[in-house]
């Protein structure tokens, strides 16, 4: 009994280490507009930029979400080239399972996520930028 209570303990610290304080130079930005295509998708899009690359082990992606009238339609965006240099991305979500959105005024929030792996399984996820602004969803139908 006392093995499996350890065991328990182990497992339980695996997944709430503390994660590695970032120091580097990171950023993500979202455009003022957004696009609402004729096949029911929203796309996204902005800047980032991370200096250095993330600590052993950890992928940099990005995150997006759309929020309009209480409706959220959160969608990625890509892993995070770390090269010191201003890049563009871009994500698309679709509408087929999030009806509620549509041209007009919405909230966007994009992050940049550090994910830290304990083998193949995510351990902590760090954001480690981040920018929400009121932005214009457009009709492109």
């Amino acid at each position: 009994m006392a093995l499996a209570a350890l065991s328990a303990l182990a497992a339980t610290a695996v997944f709430t280490a503390p994660a590695e304080a970032t120091v580097f130079d990171q950023g993500i930005s979202v455009q003022p507009y957004g696009h609402i295509s004729q096949d029911g998708k929203v796309t996204l899009s902005g800047t980032y930029h991370c200096s250095n690359p993330s600590p052993m082990g950890a992928k940099l992606q990005i995150a997006a979400a759309v929020l309009q009238d209480g409706t959220r339609l959160g969608f990625g965006g890509g892993e995070a080239d770390c090269d010191g240099e201003e890049h563009a991305w871009q994500a698309t979500g679709s509408l087929k399972h999030t009806p509620g959105v549509r041209p007009g005024p919405a909230l966007a929030e994009v992050q940049l996520n550090e994910i830290h792996f304990s083998g193949l399984m995510p351990r902590s996820i760090d954001t480690v930028a981040e920018d929400r602004q009121e932005i214009e969803l457009i009709d492109h139908g």
